[in-house]
Order: structure tokens, then C-alpha cells, then sequence
């Protein structure tokens, strides 16, 4: 291990749609650097990066994964993240924390949505990224074509570096066109050459798109080069460094990591890529501040990853952000404001820890066993209790409501919930508190299995999903007035209560009003909030529809009592009975929740989001264009959008994406009510 302080640090991000080969590409990194003795394989679950027991299984990484190693007085931190939609929380959490991002795509598939996805979020963050073409040597791989499609779903700034030199079975190796020589491979040994003159069309024209993709970063060369002035080597190689340090130009490399055809160069550009680290953004009480990545400065670390290991524990993942860190620090967690002993530093390589003595801005390490931090939480000095900006997830788009197999296993189920969020902050649990259900909240189908599947194998809980009960609530149209009377005689004291009530409707989202306006005596003082109490639990049970009842005046005034018979029990029963027969007269309605719906989606697709939307009784408030995309915003039943993730990613071919919130309460239509009524009554039953 060499002194930390002296190597160049990377943090580089492997991201892309499934089965364009990030995984394949991360063992060929490592054993090309002798980081580990000989590649592993995905399908027969060697892999490094692929050790969870679910993606074993799946043959399919489901969670972000880190590999570090040391080559040439560079330390690499690879993040392999996952290729499927549904585990983009993982994505995202790379992405904070890279200083690159490596888009891998595949030479013989079309760039899909999932691509294009993670382009966005990247160009969102204004994070440097490179492509890497992989898979060169299939049968069906087409160089020319997927370049077409990276400039046709990325736009401007892609700049080809490199050409293959034969596709397919042919493959052999590639042509630096910055250069202009060959690159040719045999049994892992590059071998240079001058580019073959059978390819000097080809190479001419590629290279007009390099040039054409990296004059697009400075204003100056641009415009000479419409002139007509080509711009020198040396121009290009400053303006392509500049390009890709400002997020401008994107370059483009190829290869095959099966192979191992050019997957040297990939790791040789990563290293001419300037080391230098933007500033980070801390908050410090309502100040904004600027932290220098400087590794003699104070010590910050941000939490982006926790493993939960059965036999270990809690793992956490940390990007140190300034300063040294080295065993046993003690530092404060700025969210709970507690101390954590960092006792252990460690290097993983998958699931291998190895201890190292120290780690500086700009690393990346394990920690076990820290006490109470999660992603996203800030570890500083006391002195300095900094909070860094959170990590960004998006929203769930898919809840199914679970309940745990074995009777009594309750809160087992809630603990284990919690433990699994913590490794997965893609989800999001709630017990309802209106339904009385725990929801599992998740990116989609995949996710929400995967979940439950990690339940069972690593927390022993089983469970079975059942049907997501929506909270319907129910008012009243009109006011009413009625008597409740409860009047028992058991041999000894009896019990005795009367009031009279009346229920006048309020606005909606007024929520519950109670007006005492007894006089004389009536009802004793003391028997009113008996009275309410028992108003209240009438209302919470919601009379024969069952929905909880609200947005309703009640007021008391007038009852009777007896001297001796009459108790707080007695009054309470007697409001309830009094509010549940003013209720049915009060002609009650069922309120259904609306949620706010904002969808973005390509144009090309509106038209069928547009009527699906209507299909789930959608109200659309705007709908306005943006530069690549269109965004509708709408009000609609939430009940209608139980899968509309699943449903919207089928319309738009994966490109949809889309966020709800909770809106309003308002009347179910006429013509839906007994049917609701009926599906309620059969969940009952």
C-alpha cells in the first residue's frame, strides 16, 4: 500500500442500461491491473461487484458495489452500479460521489431509456462523463450506428477518440484518431501499428466527428473551424481537456472487456484526466460555506452506501471530502449530533476488506460498526459541524401494502423495515395510520421483490403482500340533528346519559369543530369531553360506510342526567350513539384523496399519456413544453394511480418519469360508490 498523500485519486462511476457489460468491464479494470488474479463472470456469479445471494440468482447486479485498487501511483475507486430502472436510487448515490461517470453502452443495442436516464441525471449534477463501447466483438456490433445514436440521444460534444479496427470476430483492436495510429491486441498485449489504409475513409470521417465534438467547448475554436481552419493536435488535445472538466465534451472510447481489447486505454485516459476537485458546499447554520478537497484541511466525510452484513453489521461507505482520516477518529454525526469512533478504515474490493492506515480527500473507504449514521448524514469535527448537501433519491413510484407471515412478528417485521432502508434508501415504509397497513414503497415490481426477497434470506422475516387499502374518508351534505340515549340498569348503579346533537357540514379540509352550547345544567360540566370523546370515536369508525368522518361541526345543546346513574362512560356512549344517527341523516358522502400528478414524458408520447390519463379520471391543469421533454401536471384519484409506474414506463417505452403528492379530499362520483362500497365490504368479509 503506498503513502495515500502520494497517489492521484479517482472516483469513477460505471453506469448504463442493463446488459451493456459494467460489471464485465469493472473485472477486466481489476485484472488488468492485477488487482485480483483472474476475471470473474456475471452468468456464473464470479464477479467481484456481484456477491448479494439476489444477484447470484438474477445473474444481474441489483446494488451498488465498490472496487478499489492501486496501478501506477493511481488509487481507482470504481462504483459498479446497476443497469436496471428499478435501482436507480443506486445510480444516484454514485453519482453524488464520482468525479467521472463511465456510460457503457453496448455496440449491438439501440440506446435506450434507461441511458438516457442517467445521461440526465448526470448532466443535472454537471458531472464529466466519457462512453465506453463495449462489446465490440458480437456478432451484430455496428460502430457507425451506435456513434449515430449517441450523438442522436446525448446531442452535441460527442467526441469519438477512438475507431475499432474490425467489428465482431474480427475485432482486434482500435485507432487512437488523436494519434492516428493502431492499436492492436493479442492474448492481452497491445501491439502499435499505423491505422490500415482500408480504413483511411472511415478514419477521415470519424475524425471530422472528434473534431466536431471538441471545438464545441471553446467559442474560438468553434468558429475558426467554420471557417475552415482545423485546429492543431495540441489545440485539441487543451480544448478536450477543458471540454470534459467543464461537462462540455464527451469522449468516446471502444473496446472489449470480455477480451480485454483496449480496456488498457480506457484506464490510461482515466488517468490524464485532471484530478482536480470542485469546492464542496457545506452548510454551517444558515451560512453557506465552500470546503477546499485539501487533505491537510479539517477532516469531512459524507455517508453515500450502507452494506448490512449479517455477521459484521452496519458497513458504511464514505467520500472523504477534506482532510485525513485515519483509525479511531472521532468525529460527530451533524444530523444526531452524537460522536463516532471511526475504529476501523477500511478498502473493499466487493465484499473483501482490506485495513488501510489513512485516507484523503477524495477517497473513498469503508467503515464498520458506526452507531447511529445513515446516507446522506455529515461526519465532521466538533469544532467545525458542517452539513453537506443530502444525497439526492428520487420518489418511489410503486407501493404494495405487506403484513408479516407469522402471527406476533410484527415488530420484528418494522425492525427489519428499517434496517433494510438504511441499505436501500431507494425505499420508503410507512405504517398507515388510517388503513392500519405497513407499505413498502419502491422504484417498481423488480425493486419491491428484491426487497422482500432480502427480508426473508438476510432478516428472517417472511412476508405475504395484500391489497394497498386507499384512505376514503367520508362528510356530510347537509346538517342534522339527533338524540343519543344510553340508559342500562344492571341491579346496582345503572348507567345514564343523554345528549342532543347537531351536525352542520364545514369547508373541506376544516377538519372537526366541537361546540358546547349546553346551558343550565343539562349535561354537568364534567360530562362534555366525555361527550367529545365519545363523538370522536363514532367519527373514526364512520358509522355504517366505515370511513372516518370529518369536515363537521358538532355541537351539544342540551341532554339529561341522572344524579347517581350518569358517568363519563355513560356520556360518551351516549355522544357516539347520538353522532351515529345525526350522521345518517346528514346524507354522508364518500371522499376520495386526489393526488397531484407531475409526468414528463417526450413529446412523441403525450398523446397516449394524455388518454390513459383521462381513462383514470384525470383533471389536467397545464401541459407545457420543454426543451427535449413535455411535462403535464394533473389532479387525479389516487386510488387510479396504484400502478401507474409500471403502467407510464409501459406508455412511454421507459422514458416516462413522473412525482405525486398528496393534494385534496373530494366526493367520489355517484356512479362509483356502491361499487367502492362493495370492494370494501368484500375486504371486510
Amino acid at each position: 500500500m503506498h503513502d495515500a498523500r502520494s497517489l492521484h485519486v479517482h472516483k469513477v462511476a460505471l453506469v448504463g442500461q442493463p446488459g451493456a457489460g459494467k460489471t464485465s468491464l469493472v473485472e477486466a479494470l481489476l485484472a488488468g491491473s492485477h488487482a485480483i488474479a483472474r476475471k470473474g463472470r456475471v452468468e456464473d456469479g464470479t464477479a467481484v461487484c456481484d456477491f448479494e445471494p439476489e444477484e447470484l440468482v438474477r445473474h444481474a447486479s441489483l446494488s451498488l458495489a465498490l472496487a478499489s485498487f492501486e496501478q501506477d501511483g493511481h488509487r481507482f475507486n470504481l462504483l459498479d452500479t446497476p443497469g436496471l430502472p428499478d435501482f436507480v436510487a443506486e445510480v444516484e448515490a454514485a453519482l453524488a460521489v464520482c468525479d467521472v461517470a463511465v456510460i457503457v453502452v453496448s455496440a449491438t443495442d439501440a440506446i435506450g431509456a434507461q441511458s438516457e436516464a442517467i445521461w440526465r441525471l448526470a448532466e443535472e449534477r454537471k458531472l464529466p462523463r466519457l462512453i465506453f463501447i463495449n462489446k465490440l466483438d458480437h456478432e451484430r456490433a455496428d460502430y457507425e450506428e451506435t456513434l449515430a445514436r449517441l450523438r442522436e440521444s446525448f446531442g452535441s460534444g460527442i467526441a469519438p477518440l477512438e475507431m475499432p479496427l474490425g467489428t465482431g470476430p474480427d475485432f482486434t483492436g482500435v485507432a487512437d484518431l488523436l494519434a492516428q495510429e493502431a492499436h492492436r491486441y493479442h492474448e492481452g498485449t497491445s501491439i502499435l501499428g499505423p491505422i490500415p489504409e482500408a480504413l483511411a475513409e472511415l478514419e477521415s470521417r470519424v475524425h471530422d466527428d472528434l473534431v466536431e465534438g471538441i471545438v464545441v467547448a471553446d467559442d474560438a475554436l468553434m468558429e475558426r473551424y467554420l471557417e475552415g481552419d482545423v485546429p492543431s493536435v495540441a489545440e485539441l488535445d487543451a480544448a478536450l481537456a477543458k471540454g470534459v472538466a467543464e461537462a462540455k465534451v464527451f469522449p468516446v472510447l471502444c473496446g472489449s472487456a470480455l477480451r480485454d481489447i483496449a480496456v488498457d486505454r480506457l484506464e490510461a485516459f482515466l488517468c490524464e484526466l485532471s484530478c482536480c476537485r470542485h469546492p464542496v458546499r457545506v452548510r454551517a447554520g444558515d451560512q453557506e460555506l465552500e470546503v477546499a478537497p485539501d487533505a491537510d484541511g479539517e477532516p469531512l466525510a459524507r455517508v453515500f452506501k450502507t452494506i448490512v452484513d449479517p455477521f459484521v453489521g452496519r458497513i458504511s461507505l464514505l467520500e472523504v471530502l477534506s482532510g485525513t482520516l485515519r483509525p479511531d477518529i472521532q468525529l460527530v454525526n451533524t444530523r444526531t449530533h452524537a460522536e463516532e469512533r471511526l475504529h476501523v478504515l477500511e478498502s473493499l474490493l466487493g465484499k473483501t476488506a482490506v485495513p488501510v492506515s489513512e485516507a484523503v480527500a477524495g477517497d473513498v473507504i469503508a467503515v464498520p460498526k458506526l452507531h447511529d449514521t445513515r446516507v446522506g448524514d455529515t461526519l465532521a469535527p466538533r469544532s467545525a459541524p458542517v452539513v453537506c448537501e443530502p444525497i439526492a433519491i428520487s420518489s418511489p413510484s410503486l407501493s404494495v401494502a405487506i403484513r408479516p407471515r407469522t402471527n406476533g412478528d410484527e415488530d420484528k417485521l418494522m425492525a427489519a423495515l428499517q434496517r433494510l432502508q438504511e441499505e436501500d434508501p431507494g425505499l420508503r415504509i410507512e405504517r398507515n395510520a388510517e388503513t392500519h397497513q405497513v407499505v413498502l414503497s419502491g422504484m417498481g415490481e423488480t425493486h419491491l421483490q428484491v426487497a422482500l426477497e432480502r427480508l426473508a434470506t438476510k432478516f428472517h422475516v417472511a412476508t405475504d403482500i395484500e391489497e394497498l387499502r386507499i384512505p376514503y374518508r367520508q362528510t356530510i351534505a347537509q346538517a342534522a340533528t339527533a338524540e343519543g340515549r344510553h340508559k342500562k340498569q344492571t341491579g346496582g348503579h345503572g348507567q345514564f346519559g343523554v345528549v342532543h346533537l347537531r351536525l352542520e357540514p364545514l369547508e373541506r379540509g376544516a377538519g372537526f369543530v366541537f361546540v358546547d352550547q349546553v346551558v343550565g345544567g343539562a349535561i354537568p360540566r364534567q360530562f362534555i369531553p366525555a361527550v367529545e370523546k365519545g363523538v370522536r370515536r363514532a367519527m373514526g369508525q364512520g358509522g355504517s360506510l366505515g370511513f372516518p368522518v370529518v369536515d363537521v361541526k358538532v355541537i351539544v345543546d342540551d341532554g339529561k342526567y341522572h344524579p347517581v346513574d350518569s358517568s363519563e362512560a355513560s356520556f360518551e356512549m351516549a355522544g357516539a350513539l347520538g353522532f351515529n344517527e345525526a350522521l345518517e341523516a346528514a346524507h354522508p358522502v364518500v371522499l376520495e384523496p386526489i393526488s397531484r400528478l407531475e409526468v414528463t414524458v417526450p413529446a412523441r408520447f403525450l398523446g397516449e399519456v394524455l388518454g390513459d390519463l383521462n381513462a383514470r379520471r384525470a383533471r389536467v391543469l397545464a401541459s407545457e413544453s420543454g426543451e427535449r421533454d413535455q411535462q403535464v401536471v394533473a389532479l387525479v384519484p389516487t386510488n387510479e394511480l396504484a400502478r401507474y409506474g409500471i403502467d407510464l414506463r409501459s406508455l412511454s417505452a421507459g422514458h416516462g418519469r413522473f412525482s405525486t403528492t398528496h393534494d385534496h379530499y373530494e366526493p367520489v362520483p355517484v356512479a362509483m360508490v356502491e361499487r367502492l362500497l362493495g370492494r370494501e365490504r368484500e375486504k371486510v368479509g
